[in-house]
């Protein structure tokens, strides 16, 4: 029997992003300054493309949980000739895809930071075949892969 699809308000989504975010060691936070976390219902059809999906995938119901979204250059070269580290990059976290895939309560929170780590990751110049292991764990935030760490705990406040 197929266990019935767990809906989370908007909010509770995003206080769950925002868990995340918050738990991360401190010393990650001087390289997120130019990174906007953004939580949606589900991805566009423009989004599925810009992830290479393709219209028969699209046909098929796949989706996303989540996108990181560099800031475009017009040119190659541009990088050369302007600091591209300080332009704005958008992790965007979907709320539908995670809540279709994940009825169990525990595991969606698990996915939920999962997917916020990863997308986080390539923000650090990670790709997806850097990830497989991590995405591959059912859960890789034990005690001993927690990223969240006791300097958090001890700082406990919000970022």
């Amino acid at each position: 029997m197929k266990k019935q699809m767990i809906q989370l308000t908007m909010d509770d989504f995003c206080a769950e992003v925002k868990n995340t975010m918050n738990s991360l060691p401190s010393f990650f936070y001087e390289y997120l300054d130019n990174v906007v976390v953004e939580v949606q219902e589900f991805p566009t059809k423009s989004t599925l493309k810009k992830a290479n999906f393709s219209k028969a995938d699209m046909k098929k119901g796949h989706s996303l949980f989540g996108f990181f979204e560099p800031m475009e250059l017009s040119h190659p070269w541009v990088g050369d000739a302007i600091d591209i580290h300080s332009l704005t990059h958008k992790l965007i976290i979907f709320k539908t895809p995670h809540e279709e895939s994940f009825p169990d309560p525990t595991q969606l929170k698990i996915e939920i930071r999962k997917t916020v780590i990863h997308e986080l990751a390539h923000h650090f110049g990670l790709s997806d075949k850097d990830l497989e292991n991590f995405d591959n764990n059912p859960n890789p935030f034990s005690t001993k892969l927690s990223l969240t760490t006791k300097e958090y705990n001890d700082e406990n406040k919000p970022r």
